[in-house]
């Protein structure tokens, strides 16, 4: 399995930025999750997001309730993250992460098996 994200850039406070996390690898017919987490410099990684391939269920701690969205584009083996209204405090390399074999929606960082490498957001005026 392989993963890529991108669509991280500056955004100002209040903007607007969708990230995308190309999927590779999954078998036709695999129960799994795709995760979104961020890490602030000096900061453990935490997650934003995730959806389940099973049945579409998604995830959001309250920190972006409300302002991120997940979703997914099976036919392009993408999935998104849309962020509204910014905060500085979004500030962070994200990373999208994977798990098969799932069919609830992992939270913590040590239940993912594949990583992505990360995109940087940067929100600032």
């Amino acid at each position: 399995v392989q993963l890529q994200a991108y669509g991280g850039g500056l955004v100002q406070p209040g903007g607007s930025l969708k990230l995308s996390c190309l999927a590779s690898g999954f078998v036709a017919g695999d129960s799994y999750v795709i995760g979104w987490f961020r890490q602030a410099p000096g900061k453990e990684r935490e997650g934003v997001s995730c959806i389940s391939s099973y049945d579409g269920s998604t995830y959001y701690p309250d920190s972006v309730k409300g302002r991120f969205t997940v979703s997914r584009d099976n036919a392009k083996n993408t999935v998104y993250l849309q962020m509204n209204s910014l905060k500085p405090e979004d500030t962070a390399v994200y990373y999208c992460a994977a798990v098969r074999g799932v069919t609830t929606t992992p939270t913590s960082v040590h239940e993912y098996e594949y990583w992505g490498q990360g995109t940087l957001v940067t929100v600032s005026s």
